[in-house]
């Protein structure tokens, strides 16, 4: 078991200590149900009043804490107690999966596939001709890569996940279980002798550098070009992107949130989980799509929406507030 001092702790985080303890610090864990001998975050002034029943020896907290750690407990002021978490959490991690072999014999990889050097491919994997993986990636068992696909340097890709023919994974990815990168697009034409007609998907996915996507997953092919995905780009579990649509830079989507086909994102756009967004749509950079909302139009850049049909945010609370009362009103 891992466990570090209250110094040691600090050492990583570079913050300011207040308090002292000298019990040797085991894990991480939320206030409500630490132990003594565990680390916890304050984040926000709105837990401060957790602390006083919580049992954690330590809390990373912001600058702006207004309570005292206590007998025997201490914090560590930082800037970011947030960011300082995620460094925390990096300590206490457990190691990946291991390989006893770089490439397990069970693995089928064609004699025109290129492998970097140091690059893992584990049991049940399929890597096609022509496919070229970088230096220190990581197939995790029961992958599949599909025809002249490109994986960057030290990306890692989980178990299950399908790269179809064609599409390129940047450097420094995570793909997880089971997501599908480059099925065909949601394509159909009705046809009066054969009912609906497949229109064909020849496009690909090209997927920036530093992305991460959730587990089942799905991002379709273009139709006639590329999907893309930006640079930085994180997205949740269950999140469907449709063909040809673009993300711009560092955007974020929640789970079970869905781009319909060609909808185009800018940079640091945010969609809340089970979010939908109409096709061919624009949402400009730094806009915000409330849960649950449905886009039917161009958003600016900047905007807040929330609502079904999605409005400006402060519209979407008004309507709310108008249909309280008189839902209100009507009970008496």
């Amino acid at each position: 078991m891992k466990s570090y001092s209250l110094q040691e702790i600090n050492e990583v985080l570079k913050g300011e200590i207040y308090g002292d303890t000298l019990q040797s610090i085991t894990a991480p864990e939320q206030l409500e149900a630490a132990s003594g001998s565990e680390i916890s975050f304050i984040g926000n002034k709105k837990y401060e009043k957790l602390w006083a029943n919580s049992k954690a020896c330590v809390a990373v907290v912001n600058e702006d804490i207004s309570i005292e750690p206590g007998e025997n407990r201490a914090f560590i002021k930082v800037k970011n107690a947030d960011l300082a978490m995620s460094q925390i959490l990096e300590l206490f991690a457990f190691p990946m999966p291991s390989f006893h072999v770089e490439i397990h014999p069970s693995a089928v990889v064609d004699e025109k596939a290129i492998i970097g050097a140091g690059t893992k491919i584990g049991a049940g994997c399929y890597v096609g001709p022509n496919v070229k993986i970088g230096e220190n990636s990581i197939l995790y068992p029961n992958v599949t890569i599909l025809d002249a696909s490109t994986i960057g340097n030290n990306s890692v890709i989980w178990s299950g996940t399908v790269v179809r023919e064609r599409c390129h994974i940047g450097h420094h990815c995570i793909i997880h279980p089971n997501a599908t990168i480059g099925a065909d697009g949601f394509g159909f034409r009705p046809c009066p002798e054969r009912g609906l007609v497949k229109i064909p998907q020849i496009g690909n996915v090209i997927i920036g550098n530093g992305v991460e996507i959730g587990a089942n997953s799905c991002v379709d092919r273009g139709k006639f070009s590329s999907t893309v995905i930006g640079d930085g780009c994180k997205i949740d579990n269950l999140v469907q992107i449709g063909h040809n649509s673009k993300m711009g830079r560092f955007c974020i989507m929640a789970g079970s949130s869905g781009l319909a086909g060609s909808v185009t994102l800018g940079n640091g756009v945010i969609i809340g989980g089970s979010a939908s967004i109409k096709d061919h749509t624009t949402i400009g950079d730094g806009a915000i799509v409330g849960a649950g909302s449905g886009v039917t139009g161009d958003i600016p850049a900047g905007k807040t929406m929330l609502g079904y049909p999605a409005v400006e945010a402060r519209d979407a609370l008004k309507q709310w507030a108008i249909l309280k009362r008189l839902v209100s009103d009507s009970k008496k």
